[in-house]
């Protein structure tokens, strides 16, 4: 396995009850890049990111992470090992407010239970990190509101700041700008483009323009099996791409 991979999958299937979700993908994921992984609605991408963290278990193959086989681990140990996802829709704790969520994180990254029965006093102690992750996101203003005040985007970006609580090495994101109108889907990116400064980020996304914007390497998914590997001037290019993009009814 060469140096510079962080992540590899080798051979890696998943079927349900007969149906194959993925297919033998071999994916190989370079330190330091942005990797999109794209593909035409059902070609397997957020059931490979389930694989990843285990909330699936692969049917065959194996995962590697900084060339330790985590094949079969828990998720929060494949988290604590730096690998940590976002999900398609905003997992943040609505009725707490901002800054809490915030020092929620911070808690587990430093080896520490969710006390939120903690003295107000060691919790405040966590708000000067959370505020610096806060002001990072553009949050800082809104730090004392609820998190359920928040419109979408906002709440994308609180996801952000919790994830990077975390001080992952790597991030999957999934779908990260589902949903969002132009201004929050410039704002995500930005702080997508932000947090590859100092980690790997693997991303499933359907918004072209933003995979343009953003990615390294994008590898293109169909029927649960890479049709394509390569930058975004390749990859637009393959017929094979185009061809599986407009059968689905998408523009490529």
């Amino acid at each position: 396995m060469a140096s510079d991979v962080i992540l590899e999958t080798r051979d890696l299937w998943k079927e349900f009850h007969g149906f194959v979700a993925v297919k033998g993908v071999n994916l190989r994921v370079r330190r330091g890049t942005i990797h999109a992984l794209i593909g035409p609605n059902g070609a397997g991408k957020t059931t490979c990111f389930n694989l990843l963290t285990h909330f699936l278990a692969p049917t065959g193959g194996r995962i590697f992470f900084n060339e330790r086989d985590i094949t079969g681990s828990k998720p929060a140990d494949i988290a604590r090992l730096g690998l940590v996802r976002s999900f398609q829709i905003s997992a943040v704790f609505l009725h707490l407010t901002v800054l809490e969520n915030v020092r929620v994180a911070l808690q587990r990254a430093r080896g520490r239970s969710f006390d939120f029965w903690r003295s107000e006093r060691l919790l405040d102690a966590l708000n000067g990190r959370a505020m610096e992750l806060l002001d990072a996101v553009g949050l800082a203003p809104f730090a004392g509101i609820t998190a359920v005040e928040l419109p979408y985007g906002r709440k994308r970006a609180l996801e952000i700041a919790t994830t990077l609580a975390l001080e992952p090495e790597m991030m999957l994101l999934d779908e990260p700008t589902a949903g969002m109108g132009h201004e929050d889907i410039a704002r995500i990116s930005a702080l997508i483009k932000q947090a590859a400064q100092h980690r790997t980020v693997l991303m499933v996304e359907h918004n072209l323009s933003v995979v343009e914007n953003l990615s390294t390497t994008i590898t293109v998914l169909a029927r649960g099996e890479i049709l394509a590997e390569g930058d975004y001037a390749s990859v637009s290019r393959n017929r094979d791409v185009i061809e599986a993009y407009m059968g689905a009814g998408h523009a490529a």
